[in-house]
């Protein structure tokens, strides 16, 4: 195996420390870059973190003084918009530097929440009906989009925005979340229908030839009766609340051959029709008549050691050093001109 020279780039304010306690890292904000920046030095190659705010100029002045072989993207956001990665790997683009992850055109398409889904309809691949209220727009529902509704950010990632009050059966309702979106995390907002049943997450590498990781579900223990299974932001970011309703993911068990068969085929399909690259976590519904949703593309998922995109990867037989390498090759032979 080639050593290389990797630029970590990661948020500012999410540099990992030289020598963490145990007890850091189990719940510290930084322990993705950690666990990824720790795991490739011990495969012998030659880290370089770099923290980015808001400038640009940091990053080209770290290139050129670094000369990395390839950059490993660890950012979710630039200048704290979610959506400007995609400017930032355009920028990395045209510095002709390889990175890791996805590519600006997947990042696009699959960000947006309708633009993706519109765009997965038009292929005959199954996404919940929905509507998108803007901001500053009267909230007025479609008469073809039908209660129970879940309400979400547009944009926003990582459940941002998203807990039980999400789903509505109202219009009254409806309108006070959209509010609350509106309000509180400044995005457009999207309601789409709930689908009541199993959240499934599938993970997926390759540029051109994928790989599919065993389907992984969200699991409750101990969630209190009649309570909706989603994945709130509670459920993704508190670890308090995560040991009170006993949140876990873990292989899907009980799904036919001929099921988990079609899931590969058609988050395959979500993959390229999204043009995504380098990895991807997809996450769909599966609902009490055995019908799969798709909920939405995540392009560069959370991949610390433990959570659901390494786990179910290990599951495959891909060890969490294997897996990092894996995702370096694959930036290292993203070719931008290459597309059309």
């Amino acid at each position: 195996m080639k050593k290389l020279r990797v630029l970590a780039l990661m948020d500012e304010r999410r540099i990992p420390p030289d020598e963490p306690t145990d007890e850091e890292l189990v719940s510290a904000d930084w322990k993705t870059e950690y666990d990824v920046t720790a795991t490739l030095e011990r495969l012998g190659h030659e880290v370089h973190d770099l923290g980015v705010g808001g400038d640009l100029n940091v990053i080209r002045r770290t290139i050129d003084e670094v000369k990395p072989h390839v950059v490993f993207n660890l950012l979710e956001d630039f200048h704290d918009v979610p959506i400007y990665d995609m400017n930032l790997v355009s920028y990395l683009e045209m510095l002709r530097t390889p990175y890791t992850g996805c590519n600006p055109r997947g990042l696009l398409l699959a960000r947006d929440k309708a633009l993706s889904k519109t765009l997965l309809a038009s292929h005959r691949i199954p996404v919940p009906e929905f509507a998108v209220f803007r901001l500053g727009k009267a909230v007025k529902r479609p008469r073809r989009l039908a209660f129970p509704l879940i309400v979400k950010s547009l944009t926003k990632e990582g459940s941002e925005g998203i807990g039980q009050a999400s789903i509505v059966d109202s219009d009254e309702r409806l309108a006070e979340r959209v509010r609350f979106v509106h309000e509180r995390l400044g995005t457009h907002a999207i309601a789409e229908r709930f689908i009541d049943g199993r959240e499934l997450y599938v993970g997926v590498v390759g540029n051109d030839r994928l790989q599919v990781f065993p389907v992984w579900e969200l699991l409750f223990e101990r969630l209190p009766e009649g309570a909706p299974r989603i994945a709130t932001e509670r459920v993704k970011w508190s670890r308090a609340y995560q040991e009170k309703v006993g949140v876990k993911t873990a292989a899907a068990k009980g799904l036919p051959d001929e099921l988990r068969s079609s899931i590969e085929r058609l988050v395959k399909r979500i993959y390229r029709t999204l043009q995504l690259s380098g990895y991807a976590r997809i996450d769909l519904r599966l609902d009490g008549d055995g019908r799969v949703y798709v909920l939405e593309a995540n392009p560069n998922p959370q991949i610390a050691y433990g959570e659901d995109f390494a786990e179910s990867a290990e599951h495959a037989g891909i060890k969490y050093g294997e897996l990092l390498q894996r995702i370096l090759s694959l930036g290292m032979r993203w070719a931008p001109e290459t597309r059309g």
